[in-house]
């Protein structure tokens, strides 16, 4: 039986350039599970989060499909709300992880790539080799996120607030990948990370 995959936990706060850097590693032929979009399907018409979803909030749904908007609504601010949510969504996005390594070794891939934004607040750094976090300064950070449709100060700090501190999470990391230098040097790090992998 050959070796089994090899598994990056790629993660950092938002605004840190997660998606980037997740699809430098496709690059480098690496495969990704991405926990966000994965969660968002699971919201979709026939997700596998959708009767949950409406039994425990059902004010969000309308015409039969959840409203992200208003569940961000009814999430935003209510630490109880949002504590609901993840217990709906986490344990279903951990099945998906672990299916999306399952079939990495099946494939006898060398190596692939979890990329999770609350990666240590969910513990699923016990399901990778190594922990890349990338930071950047927090006027980047600020910028990026800033940028973004509907995002506001409130919630850039919400948001913020629910993530373990960037020092804590370095700290942790076996890599730390810096983002807000340029993409060539974010590259550079994370091919030395697959490299040394390998």
């Amino acid at each position: 039986m050959g070796r089994r995959t090899r598994i990056i936990g790629l993660t950092g706060s938002i605004g840190m350039g997660k998606s980037t850097a997740a699809a430098m590693l496709e690059r480098l032929h690496v495969p990704v599970f991405y926990a966000d979009r994965y969660a968002h399907g699971l919201l979709e018409p026939g997700g596998g989060a959708v009767t949950a979803v409406h039994d425990a909030f059902p004010d969000v749904v309308e015409h039969g499909v959840i409203s992200r908007p208003a569940l961000g609504r009814a999430v935003f601010g209510d630490a109880a709300a949002l504590g609901r949510l993840e217990g709906i969504l986490h344990p279903l996005v951990r099945q998906g992880e672990h299916a999306f390594i399952a079939r990495q070794n099946l494939r006898r891939i060398p190596i692939a790539a979890l990329e999770i934004p609350l990666l240590f607040e969910t513990r699923a750094e016990l399901l990778c080799d190594v922990v890349v976090v990338l930071t950047a300064p927090d006027f980047v950070q600020e910028a990026r996120v800033m940028a973004r449709p509907g995002m506001t100060k409130a919630r850039l700090e919400a948001v913020r607030a629910r993530q373990m501190p960037e020092v804590e999470k370095c700290r942790r990391a076996d890599f730390v990948v810096p983002t807000g230098l340029g993409r060539r040097r974010t590259f550079l790090g994370l091919k030395a990370v697959v490299r040394k992998l390998m």
